[in-house]
């Protein structure tokens, strides 16, 4: 067992509907140095990646891509999920399906923040459906630039988004992968990776 893994079943709770509630370490109150540990996986398991950016998604994702960032020398960037009025010039436009909030976004990144140089690392906190990945994919590839790689904290490896994304040929590297979990009892297993 790992040390997202451990953390998990010492602070995560499971609420009903197939929800993970990690807000007290990871999405909404953050342990900075469980982030750096993260970090720190994750630059090994990209190891030699030519990794020059970071792209994740608002909001939860952006901690934790900031201390990977730390990691790789590179900046972060994120996709908005609205359109504000300090976004200017031409942008790269997905819509995204949220499992989380059950609604649709358009994500919205500037262009001069990514190019066809650019090798990019998506690094984002949870994944089920992977609607929200298949998006940044759609980011990254319509600016012409390189996915090198995907992090994920934690993966529900009972729902398609991981096949998914393994089925399109990337590298998708999850630090914890939920097999299954149980509201009544809290018991959460994990996936043997």
């Amino acid at each position: 067992m790992n040390f997202l893994e451990e953390r998990i079943l010492k602070d995560g709770i499971v609420k009903e509907g197939n929800v993970l509630k990690v807000d007290s370490f990871l999405n909404h109150q953050m342990d900075i140095e469980l982030f750096d540990q993260m970090g720190a996986e994750f630059k090994k398991r990209f190891e030699g990646k030519p990794i020059n950016k970071i792209l994740t998604i608002e909001a939860s994702g952006i901690g934790i891509a900031c201390v990977v960032a730390q990691h790789f020398h590179v900046p972060v960037v994120f996709a908005k999920k609205s359109k504000s009025i300090n976004l200017e010039g031409e942008m790269y436009v997905a819509q995204v399906e949220s499992f989380t909030h059950k609604c649709q976004n358009n994500v919205i990144v500037a262009q001069k923040f990514l190019n066809p140089e650019d090798h990019v690392l998506i690094i984002d906190d949870f994944l089920a459906n992977g609607c929200a990945l298949q998006g940044l994919i759609q980011i990254v590839q319509s600016a012409g630039a390189t996915v090198e790689g995907i992090g994920i904290a934690i993966e529900k490896g009972f729902q398609s988004g991981g096949r998914i994304i393994r089925n399109l040929g990337f590298q998708l590297e999850s630090l914890a992968i939920v097999e299954s979990m149980d509201a009544e009892t809290g018991n959460v297993v994990f996936r043997e990776q």
